[in-house]
């Protein structure tokens, strides 16, 4: 969720990170599938079956 937009995207994990635990930080990289507006600092959360799993801060736009 991006402010109140509900979009759906793909994460990729660093290399050699298979998983996430709660309380770990960890820089990824998530493609949209639909453009959206945006700008760096936005924060956001990833939610999966209707649940919060994580939340973060756009550190870099990549086009």
């Amino acid at each position: 969720y991006f402010r109140t937009t509900d979009v759906t995207g793909v994460c990729n994990l660093p290399e050699g990170t298979e998983m996430c635990m709660p309380g770990d930080n960890v820089e990824m990289t998530i493609e949209l599938i639909h453009p959206i507006a945006m700008e760096q600092g936005l924060n956001f959360a990833i939610r999966e079956g209707g649940r919060t799993v994580g939340s973060g801060a756009v550190a870099t736009i990549i086009e």
